[in-house]
């Protein structure tokens, strides 16, 4: 279920320990918004060079230097192609990297999170494309721009409590759903088409009138985000 989807990426069990001399790095910062904690420990002056520890679930994975995951994380940062052909403590950074969270998002700042996943889709042009309003008649601002993504070749689903009659639009498919439980999530998901690594996804779980949720560019979990949206949403 999304619930408990949401719940592994948020809860963190993802630890780097970075290991430096004089002051503190800026890597807490940079990690802020990605679900793993930051720890700093002081290294004497006749140690090694700076190094960071990946502790994944408690158990050590991996030693990354300093200065490498410093380049690592200078704009744009690059993913591997392959992540299973890298080393285990490159595999969960790449993994924090690919794991946005946040809290008490307000719908704005969720539609323009959702417009850049929708987008993007419409830039590939092919590919399935998940959107959940929560309830449909959340969906009648979006008609116009969704007559636009219609336009490609894209696999269009969109989903809601079915407290509204949405227009037929060409190459959109309209599923209501009666689970309490789904209406408290917005959720878009694009598989990349013929270009996986273009694959992205959102779930915001609406709580006292914000979000709290992740985004993500896993093109693995994006189909586990949008295999759990077909499964919860049921048949038609």
């Amino acid at each position: 279920m999304l619930d408990s989807l949401l719940d592994r990426v948020t809860r963190s069990d993802k630890r780097f320990t970075v290991y430096g001399r004089g002051d503190e790095t800026d890597i807490e910062r940079q990690f802020e918004a990605h679900s793993v904690v930051v720890d700093w420990q002081q290294l004497p002056p006749d140690g090694p060079e700076p190094f960071v520890v990946v502790a994944e679930g408690g158990e050590v994975v991996g030693v990354i230097p300093l200065e490498e995951l410093e380049w690592l994380l200078t704009p744009p940062v690059v993913r591997p192609s392959d992540p299973t052909n890298i080393a285990p403590g490159y595999r969960v950074l790449f993994e924090v990297l690919d794991e946005t969270v946040f809290t008490a998002m307000n719908r704005r700042q969720l539609l323009a999170v959702s417009h850049e996943i929708e987008d993007r889709a419409r830039r590939v042009g092919n590919g399935r494309l998940h959107a959940s309003f929560q309830h449909l008649s959340a969906f009648a601002d979006q008609v116009e721009w969704y007559w636009t993504l219609g336009e490609t070749d894209l696999d269009i689903h969109v989903y809601g409590a079915p407290d509204w009659e949405p227009p037929e639009i060409p190459g959109v498919t309209f599923h209501g759903y009666g689970d309490d439980v789904l209406e408290r999530y917005w959720v878009v998901t694009f598989d990349g088409g013929t270009e996986e690594l273009q694959a992205c996804g959102l779930v915001g779980r609406e709580f006292d009138e914000t979000y709290d949720g992740f985004w993500t560019d896993d093109p693995h979990l994006v189909e586990r985000i949008e295999t759990e949206l077909v499964a919860g949403a049921g048949p038609d």
